[in-house]
Protein backbone atom coordinates (compact mmCIF):
# COMPACT_ATOMS: atom_id res chain seq x y z
CA UNK A 1 0.00 0.00 0.00
CA UNK A 2 1.52 3.33 -0.96
CA UNK A 3 1.84 6.17 1.58
CA UNK A 4 -1.24 8.06 -0.53
CA UNK A 5 -3.63 5.35 0.15
CA UNK A 6 -2.67 4.97 3.68
CA UNK A 7 -3.12 8.94 4.20
CA UNK A 8 -6.70 8.78 2.85
CA UNK A 9 -8.67 7.57 5.68
CA UNK A 10 -7.45 11.42 7.55
CA UNK A 11 -8.54 12.91 4.93
CA UNK A 12 -11.94 13.45 6.14
CA UNK A 13 -11.04 14.46 9.43
CA UNK A 14 -8.19 16.68 8.93
CA UNK A 15 -10.59 19.09 6.21
CA UNK A 16 -13.24 19.24 9.28
CA UNK A 17 -9.85 20.67 11.35
CA UNK A 18 -8.61 22.90 8.33
CA UNK A 19 -12.51 24.56 7.86
CA UNK A 20 -12.29 24.98 11.62
CA UNK A 21 -9.34 26.97 11.52
CA UNK A 22 -10.34 28.50 8.99
CA UNK A 23 -13.06 29.76 10.76
CA UNK A 24 -11.16 30.86 13.96
CA UNK A 25 -8.55 32.91 12.28
CA UNK A 26 -5.64 34.60 14.70
CA UNK A 27 -3.00 36.94 14.50
CA UNK A 28 0.44 36.37 15.04
CA UNK A 29 1.46 35.71 18.56
CA UNK A 30 -1.97 35.40 19.46
CA UNK A 31 -2.79 31.47 18.02
CA UNK A 32 -4.36 30.56 21.74
CA UNK A 33 -6.65 28.42 20.67
CA UNK A 34 -4.75 27.20 17.40
CA UNK A 35 -2.17 26.01 19.37
CA UNK A 36 -4.37 24.10 22.09
CA UNK A 37 -6.20 22.52 19.04
CA UNK A 38 -2.41 21.53 17.44
CA UNK A 39 -1.37 20.03 21.28
CA UNK A 40 -4.76 18.45 21.76
CA UNK A 41 -4.79 16.87 18.42
CA UNK A 42 -1.22 15.65 19.06
CA UNK A 43 -1.76 14.23 22.37
CA UNK A 44 -4.73 12.40 20.68
CA UNK A 45 -2.57 11.20 18.08
CA UNK A 46 -0.29 9.57 20.41
CA UNK A 47 2.59 11.50 19.64
CA UNK A 48 5.68 10.92 22.29
CA UNK A 49 5.41 14.07 23.54
CA UNK A 50 3.82 17.66 23.41
CA UNK A 51 5.72 21.14 24.23
CA UNK A 52 3.94 24.09 24.29
CA UNK A 53 4.40 27.77 25.19
CA UNK A 54 7.75 27.90 22.52
CA UNK A 55 8.07 31.58 21.19
CA UNK A 56 4.56 32.64 22.82
CA UNK A 57 2.39 30.16 21.13
CA UNK A 58 4.28 27.77 19.48
CA UNK A 59 4.27 23.97 19.72
CA UNK A 60 6.70 21.25 18.88
CA UNK A 61 5.55 17.63 19.09
CA UNK A 62 8.24 14.72 18.84
CA UNK A 63 7.62 11.57 17.59
CA UNK A 64 10.22 8.49 17.83
CA UNK A 65 10.12 5.75 15.44
CA UNK A 66 10.20 2.31 16.24
CA UNK A 67 11.72 0.60 12.82
CA UNK A 68 15.14 0.37 14.27
CA UNK A 69 17.32 -2.17 15.03
CA UNK A 70 19.80 -2.30 18.44
CA UNK A 71 18.29 0.60 20.22
CA UNK A 72 17.51 3.02 17.13
CA UNK A 73 18.83 5.58 15.06
CA UNK A 74 20.11 9.17 16.95
CA UNK A 75 18.97 10.98 13.91
CA UNK A 76 16.83 13.59 13.93
CA UNK A 77 14.35 15.71 11.31
CA UNK A 78 12.09 18.60 11.81
CA UNK A 79 9.01 19.53 10.18
CA UNK A 80 7.98 23.12 10.23
CA UNK A 81 4.28 24.84 9.43
CA UNK A 82 3.12 28.01 10.33
CA UNK A 83 -0.23 28.98 12.24
CA UNK A 84 -0.91 32.60 12.19
CA UNK A 85 -3.89 34.13 9.80
CA UNK A 86 -3.52 37.68 8.78
CA UNK A 87 -5.53 40.98 9.52
CA UNK A 88 -8.04 40.71 6.57
CA UNK A 89 -11.93 41.05 6.56
CA UNK A 90 -12.95 37.74 4.31
CA UNK A 91 -15.15 38.14 1.28
CA UNK A 92 -15.74 34.27 1.18
CA UNK A 93 -19.11 33.31 1.73
CA UNK A 94 -19.05 29.52 2.20
CA UNK A 95 -19.89 28.02 5.38
CA UNK A 96 -16.67 27.85 7.26
CA UNK A 97 -15.46 31.84 6.32
CA UNK A 98 -13.91 33.72 8.77
CA UNK A 99 -16.08 33.90 11.99
CA UNK A 100 -13.27 37.25 13.19
CA UNK A 101 -13.97 40.21 11.45
CA UNK A 102 -10.85 42.14 10.25
CA UNK A 103 -8.99 38.76 10.89
CA UNK A 104 -8.96 35.69 8.35
CA UNK A 105 -6.30 32.97 6.76
CA UNK A 106 -5.63 34.75 3.97
CA UNK A 107 -2.13 32.69 3.00
CA UNK A 108 -3.30 29.27 3.95
CA UNK A 109 -1.49 28.76 7.33
CA UNK A 110 -4.80 26.94 8.57
CA UNK A 111 -3.77 24.33 5.79
CA UNK A 112 -0.26 23.82 6.62
CA UNK A 113 -1.18 23.62 10.18
CA UNK A 114 -3.58 20.58 9.32
CA UNK A 115 -0.67 18.70 7.18
CA UNK A 116 1.70 18.81 9.65
CA UNK A 117 -1.29 17.48 11.94
CA UNK A 118 -2.29 14.83 9.40
CA UNK A 119 1.78 13.69 9.52
CA UNK A 120 1.88 13.75 12.90
CA UNK A 121 -1.19 10.99 12.80
CA UNK A 122 0.68 9.11 10.04
CA UNK A 123 4.07 9.08 11.79
CA UNK A 124 2.64 8.05 14.53
CA UNK A 125 0.44 5.28 13.62
CA UNK A 126 3.33 3.93 11.56
CA UNK A 127 6.15 4.67 13.34
CA UNK A 128 7.58 1.24 12.64
CA UNK A 129 8.28 2.45 9.47
CA UNK A 130 11.36 5.04 10.30
CA UNK A 131 14.08 5.17 12.90
CA UNK A 132 15.03 7.97 14.46
CA UNK A 133 12.96 11.13 16.20
CA UNK A 134 10.90 13.09 14.01
CA UNK A 135 10.45 17.25 15.50
CA UNK A 136 7.01 18.82 14.22
CA UNK A 137 7.43 22.59 14.46
CA UNK A 138 4.08 24.23 14.87
CA UNK A 139 5.75 28.27 14.31
CA UNK A 140 3.60 31.45 15.12
CA UNK A 141 3.50 34.22 13.86
CA UNK A 142 4.91 34.05 10.62
CA UNK A 143 3.47 36.88 9.05
CA UNK A 144 6.36 40.17 9.82
CA UNK A 145 6.47 39.33 13.18
CA UNK A 146 9.34 36.91 13.60
CA UNK A 147 7.87 34.05 14.83
CA UNK A 148 10.48 31.66 13.74
CA UNK A 149 13.22 34.12 15.26
CA UNK A 150 11.85 34.02 18.45
CA UNK A 151 11.95 30.10 18.16
CA UNK A 152 15.54 29.90 16.89
CA UNK A 153 16.41 32.25 19.87
CA UNK A 154 14.48 30.62 22.64
CA UNK A 155 16.61 27.53 21.66
CA UNK A 156 14.51 25.27 19.71
CA UNK A 157 17.65 23.69 18.12
CA UNK A 158 19.29 23.43 21.52
CA UNK A 159 15.99 21.60 22.43
CA UNK A 160 15.05 19.85 19.81
CA UNK A 161 18.09 18.94 17.37
CA UNK A 162 17.10 18.55 14.30
CA UNK A 163 19.75 17.56 11.92
CA UNK A 164 17.95 19.01 9.22
CA UNK A 165 14.29 20.88 8.78
CA UNK A 166 12.40 21.20 6.06
CA UNK A 167 9.57 23.70 5.12
CA UNK A 168 6.38 23.90 2.84
CA UNK A 169 3.88 26.57 1.43
CA UNK A 170 0.83 26.47 -0.14
CA UNK A 171 0.80 27.56 -4.36
CA UNK A 172 -1.78 28.94 -5.96
CA UNK A 173 -1.18 29.03 -9.95
CA UNK A 174 0.43 25.56 -9.68
CA UNK A 175 -1.97 22.68 -10.00
CA UNK A 176 -3.10 20.45 -7.19
CA UNK A 177 -1.08 17.22 -7.08
CA UNK A 178 2.14 19.75 -8.40
CA UNK A 179 5.42 20.55 -6.41
CA UNK A 180 8.10 22.85 -7.36
CA UNK A 181 11.61 24.04 -5.54
CA UNK A 182 14.86 24.84 -5.95
CA UNK A 183 18.20 24.59 -4.75
CA UNK A 184 19.59 27.73 -3.05
CA UNK A 185 17.64 31.40 -2.67
CA UNK A 186 14.41 30.60 -3.23
CA UNK A 187 12.65 33.16 -1.33
CA UNK A 188 13.65 36.95 -0.51
CA UNK A 189 15.31 38.92 2.27
CA UNK A 190 12.56 41.20 2.88
CA UNK A 191 13.75 44.73 4.61
CA UNK A 192 11.77 48.04 5.29
CA UNK A 193 12.92 51.61 5.24
CA UNK A 194 11.19 54.87 6.47
CA UNK A 195 12.35 57.64 5.32
CA UNK A 196 12.00 61.10 7.34
CA UNK A 197 12.74 64.38 5.27
CA UNK A 198 12.80 67.66 7.78
CA UNK A 199 12.32 70.56 5.70
CA UNK A 200 10.92 74.15 6.39
CA UNK A 201 6.83 74.35 6.06
CA UNK A 202 5.54 77.98 5.24
CA UNK A 203 2.59 79.21 2.83
CA UNK A 204 1.57 77.57 -0.12
CA UNK A 205 1.80 81.27 -2.09
CA UNK A 206 5.02 81.62 -0.79
CA UNK A 207 7.25 78.34 -1.62
CA UNK A 208 10.23 80.67 -1.76
CA UNK A 209 10.80 80.99 2.07
CA UNK A 210 10.32 77.60 2.76
CA UNK A 211 12.21 74.19 2.38
CA UNK A 212 9.47 72.14 0.56
CA UNK A 213 9.74 68.22 1.75
CA UNK A 214 6.85 67.13 -0.39
CA UNK A 215 9.36 68.27 -3.79
CA UNK A 216 12.25 66.99 -1.78
CA UNK A 217 10.25 63.74 -1.12
CA UNK A 218 8.94 63.29 -4.48
CA UNK A 219 13.04 63.78 -6.65
CA UNK A 220 14.12 61.14 -3.51
CA UNK A 221 11.34 58.96 -4.93
CA UNK A 222 12.57 59.21 -8.45
CA UNK A 223 16.43 58.68 -7.92
CA UNK A 224 15.43 55.38 -5.54
CA UNK A 225 13.58 53.88 -8.79
CA UNK A 226 17.51 54.06 -10.70
CA UNK A 227 19.08 52.48 -7.22
CA UNK A 228 18.17 49.00 -8.47
CA UNK A 229 18.36 49.73 -13.00
CA UNK A 230 21.72 51.46 -12.65
CA UNK A 231 23.91 50.27 -9.47
CA UNK A 232 22.13 46.56 -8.94
CA UNK A 233 24.24 43.77 -11.55
CA UNK A 234 21.24 43.21 -13.77
CA UNK A 235 21.90 39.20 -13.72
CA UNK A 236 21.12 40.02 -9.88
CA UNK A 237 17.40 40.53 -8.62
CA UNK A 238 16.53 43.10 -6.53
CA UNK A 239 12.97 45.06 -5.54
CA UNK A 240 12.62 48.53 -3.65
CA UNK A 241 9.25 49.94 -3.97
CA UNK A 242 8.10 53.08 -2.31
CA UNK A 243 4.75 52.34 -0.96
CA UNK A 244 3.72 55.36 1.48
CA UNK A 245 4.04 58.87 1.25
CA UNK A 246 2.96 61.17 3.82
CA UNK A 247 3.11 64.61 4.22
CA UNK A 248 0.95 67.63 4.80
CA UNK A 249 -2.68 68.57 6.23
CA UNK A 250 -3.92 71.59 4.33
CA UNK A 251 -4.38 73.21 0.72
CA UNK A 252 -2.55 76.15 1.03
CA UNK A 253 0.28 74.91 4.08
CA UNK A 254 3.87 73.55 2.73
CA UNK A 255 4.72 71.00 5.94
CA UNK A 256 7.74 71.09 8.10
CA UNK A 257 8.20 67.33 7.11
CA UNK A 258 7.36 64.10 4.48
CA UNK A 259 7.55 60.31 5.35
CA UNK A 260 8.74 57.77 2.27
CA UNK A 261 8.41 54.17 3.47
CA UNK A 262 8.47 51.01 1.93
CA UNK A 263 10.25 47.83 1.78
CA UNK A 264 13.07 46.00 -0.30
CA UNK A 265 13.59 42.50 -1.57
CA UNK A 266 16.98 41.07 -2.23
CA UNK A 267 18.88 37.35 -2.73
CA UNK A 268 22.23 37.91 -2.57
CA UNK A 269 23.70 39.00 1.22
CA UNK A 270 26.07 41.91 -1.02
CA UNK A 271 22.94 42.96 -3.13
CA UNK A 272 21.14 43.59 0.18
CA UNK A 273 24.40 45.84 1.30
CA UNK A 274 24.26 47.96 -1.44
CA UNK A 275 20.84 48.52 -1.44
CA UNK A 276 21.01 49.76 1.82
CA UNK A 277 24.30 52.21 1.49
CA UNK A 278 22.81 53.88 -1.77
CA UNK A 279 19.46 54.39 -0.23
CA UNK A 280 20.96 56.28 2.46
CA UNK A 281 23.40 57.95 -0.41
CA UNK A 282 20.24 58.70 -1.82
CA UNK A 283 17.59 59.97 0.50
CA UNK A 284 20.28 61.71 2.59
CA UNK A 285 22.21 63.84 -0.33
CA UNK A 286 18.99 64.66 -1.99
CA UNK A 287 17.77 66.41 0.83
CA UNK A 288 20.50 68.06 1.71
CA UNK A 289 20.96 69.40 -1.92
CA UNK A 290 17.42 71.28 -0.91
CA UNK A 291 19.08 72.28 1.84
CA UNK A 292 16.85 70.24 3.87
CA UNK A 293 17.77 66.95 5.92
CA UNK A 294 16.65 63.57 5.73
CA UNK A 295 16.65 60.51 8.12
CA UNK A 296 17.25 57.16 7.29
CA UNK A 297 15.47 54.45 9.24
CA UNK A 298 16.44 50.71 7.74
CA UNK A 299 15.41 47.73 9.36
CA UNK A 300 16.35 44.00 8.00
CA UNK A 301 13.15 41.75 8.80
CA UNK A 302 13.80 38.51 6.92
CA UNK A 303 17.21 37.03 5.52
CA UNK A 304 16.74 35.12 2.45
CA UNK A 305 15.27 31.69 2.40
CA UNK A 306 18.05 29.39 1.18
CA UNK A 307 17.96 25.76 0.16
CA UNK A 308 20.64 23.34 0.69
CA UNK A 309 21.40 21.13 -2.39
CA UNK A 310 21.53 17.55 -1.35
CA UNK A 311 18.20 18.18 0.71
CA UNK A 312 16.39 19.87 -1.94
CA UNK A 313 17.08 16.75 -3.55
CA UNK A 314 15.85 14.86 -0.65
CA UNK A 315 13.22 16.90 -0.91
CA UNK A 316 12.74 16.18 -4.66
CA UNK A 317 12.79 12.72 -4.12
CA UNK A 318 10.14 12.36 -1.60
CA UNK A 319 7.87 14.53 -3.65
CA UNK A 320 8.19 12.07 -6.77
CA UNK A 321 7.27 9.01 -4.73
CA UNK A 322 3.72 10.85 -3.53
CA UNK A 323 2.63 12.60 -6.43
CA UNK A 324 5.07 11.41 -9.55
CA UNK A 325 8.26 12.49 -10.98
CA UNK A 326 6.15 14.46 -13.92
CA UNK A 327 4.54 16.45 -11.18
CA UNK A 328 7.92 17.74 -9.60
CA UNK A 329 9.71 20.63 -10.45
CA UNK A 330 13.08 21.53 -9.27
CA UNK A 331 14.02 24.68 -10.93
CA UNK A 332 10.97 26.82 -9.83
CA UNK A 333 11.55 30.33 -10.33
CA UNK A 334 12.44 32.01 -6.74
CA UNK A 335 10.09 34.33 -5.36
CA UNK A 336 10.38 38.25 -4.10
CA UNK A 337 7.71 37.31 -1.06
CA UNK A 338 9.92 36.64 2.16
CA UNK A 339 9.65 33.69 4.85
CA UNK A 340 11.32 33.39 8.22
CA UNK A 341 11.10 29.83 7.79
CA UNK A 342 14.46 31.88 6.65
CA UNK A 343 15.96 31.90 10.08
CA UNK A 344 15.53 28.14 10.70
CA UNK A 345 17.59 27.24 7.52
CA UNK A 346 20.25 29.49 8.70
CA UNK A 347 20.69 27.53 12.02
CA UNK A 348 20.09 23.79 9.82
CA UNK A 349 20.36 22.79 6.77
CA UNK A 350 16.94 22.22 4.71
CA UNK A 351 14.66 22.53 2.11
CA UNK A 352 11.44 24.82 1.17
CA UNK A 353 8.87 23.78 -1.28
CA UNK A 354 5.55 25.19 -2.94
CA UNK A 355 2.77 22.85 -3.02
CA UNK A 356 -0.18 23.28 -5.53
CA UNK A 357 -3.27 24.83 -4.40
CA UNK A 358 -5.11 25.23 -7.75
CA UNK A 359 -5.54 27.01 -10.67
CA UNK A 360 -6.57 30.55 -11.30
CA UNK A 361 -10.45 30.28 -11.95
CA UNK A 362 -10.59 26.88 -9.66
CA UNK A 363 -10.93 26.25 -6.31
CA UNK A 364 -7.78 27.51 -4.33
CA UNK A 365 -6.70 29.45 -7.16
CA UNK A 366 -7.09 33.37 -5.53
CA UNK A 367 -3.83 34.79 -5.08
CA UNK A 368 -2.58 35.04 -1.32
CA UNK A 369 -3.39 37.91 1.06
CA UNK A 370 -6.36 38.34 -0.77
CA UNK A 371 -10.09 38.40 0.42
CA UNK A 372 -11.03 35.78 -1.71
CA UNK A 373 -8.13 33.54 -0.62
CA UNK A 374 -9.04 29.90 0.44
CA UNK A 375 -6.93 27.17 1.26
CA UNK A 376 -7.82 23.74 -1.41
CA UNK A 377 -8.85 20.92 0.92
CA UNK A 378 -7.81 18.86 -2.14
CA UNK A 379 -4.29 19.67 -1.31
CA UNK A 380 -4.18 17.89 1.81
CA UNK A 381 -3.27 14.09 1.15
CA UNK A 382 -0.22 15.84 -0.90
CA UNK A 383 0.90 17.15 1.91
CA UNK A 384 0.80 14.71 4.05
CA UNK A 385 1.95 12.28 1.95
CA UNK A 386 5.45 14.31 1.71
CA UNK A 387 5.81 14.95 5.10
CA UNK A 388 5.57 10.83 5.38
CA UNK A 389 7.82 10.03 2.44
CA UNK A 390 10.30 12.45 3.50
CA UNK A 391 10.56 11.07 6.94
CA UNK A 392 10.63 7.51 5.58
CA UNK A 393 13.39 8.54 2.95
CA UNK A 394 15.84 10.93 5.48
CA UNK A 395 14.95 8.18 8.97
CA UNK A 396 14.62 4.68 6.84
CA UNK A 397 13.82 2.00 8.78
CA UNK A 398 16.56 -0.83 9.55
CA UNK A 399 16.54 -4.44 8.06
Amino acid sequence: MSITDRVKPYVDDLTHIRRDLHAHPEIGFEETRTSGIVAEQLRAYGVDEVHTDIAKTGVVGVVRGSGGAGGGSNRAIGLRADMDALPITEANTFGHRSKTEGAMHACGHDGHTTMLLGAARYLADNRDQFDGTVYLIFQPAEEGLGGGEMMVKEGLFERFNCETVYGMHNMPGMPVGSVSMRTGPCMAAADQFVITIKGRGGHGAMPHVSRDPVVIGAHIVTSLQSLVSRRVDPIHEGVLSVTMFQAGDAFNVIPETAVLKGTCRSFLPEVRDLIEEELYKIATNTAMAFDAMADVDFQRIFPATVNTEEETEIAANAARAVVGADNVSTDGAPKMGAEDFAFMLNERPGAYIWLGNGMPGETGGANVHTPDYDFNDAAIPHGVGYWAALVESVLPKST
